[in-house]
């Protein structure tokens, strides 16, 4: 049908002036876009079933995460004296092998080799060792504001952010904080230890050999309070010590 001849047209001429009527008819008749339904589904579309299915495992996804355990919180933790040391553990013989393998990791740290005579600075030396795991060495309190603590020694069990928890000669488990507390410990040449878990070898070894060939050091509390696990990664800087 030709457009001169169109039902509509001649129904819009009835209706309007020719020229009118012929505007209306192109713009809303002849021009008028025709949508098309497509045939074939859109590839990018989720059909109906595997939608639920989506839909179902997400569902059970969101239940299992309710049903996880909540993990404790650090209040929760002491209260249930998750790092207490129980009782009939606080022996000093316990920790004398955590304090042989202490003796290894720091050796190895500074280099000490044995049969190999070593020069360690107190320069070279500091840097590792304020990075280094303090967990089974043997600390002496030599000076602090608590004054009951002087003299204290033992194996640390504990490093925590705050304090060094120590079980001494007498069993005995002892909580000393950080904070204006100097600490003394010292290090044997790898010669002067022989292989025995025997406490009181270690100790008469110790002993004789701190005026000799041992190294020692001290540790000021106040400028180490931090965990085990941050020292690791921590760059500590040089400054002024105002206690001294």
């Amino acid at each position: 049908m030709e457009a001169n001849n169109h039902i509509a047209l001649e129904l819009l001429k009835k209706a309007h002036p020719p020229e009118t009527a012929s505007a209306i008819f192109t713009e809303k008749i002849l021009h008028k876009p025709l949508y098309l339904r497509p045939t074939s589904p859109d590839p990018n579309r989720q059909d109906a079933r595997a939608h639920r299915r989506l839909q179902r495992l997400r569902k059970k996804e969101k239940a299992r995460r309710r049903q996880k355990p909540k993990s404790l919180s650090a209040k929760e933790k002491r209260i249930m004296g998750i790092y207490d040391i129980p009782k009939q553990s606080q022996k000093y013989e316990t920790y004398v092998p955590l304090y042989r393998m202490w003796l290894g990791y720091i050796w190895e740290i500074l280099g000490m080799v044995k049969g190999k005579q070593t020069w360690v600075t107190a320069t070279a030396a500091g840097a590792k060792l304020v990075s280094a795991d303090f967990h089974g060495a043997k600390l002496t309190v030599v000076r602090s504001k608590c004054v009951s603590t002087v003299g204290l020694q033992g194996i640390v069990v504990r490093d925590t952010k705050f304090t060094f928890q120590v079980i001494t000669e007498k069993n005995e488990l002892k909580t000393i904080p950080k904070n204006h507390t100097i600490f003394r410990f010292q290090i044997p040449q790898p010669d002067t230890i022989v292989a025995t878990h025997d406490s009181e070898t270690i100790k008469d070894i110790s002993e004789e050999e701190s005026g000799r060939n041992a190294l020692i050091f001290e540790l000021h509390g106040s400028s180490f309070e931090h965990r085990a696990i941050d020292r690791a990664t921590k760059k500590f800087k040089q400054r002024n010590m105002t206690e001294l």
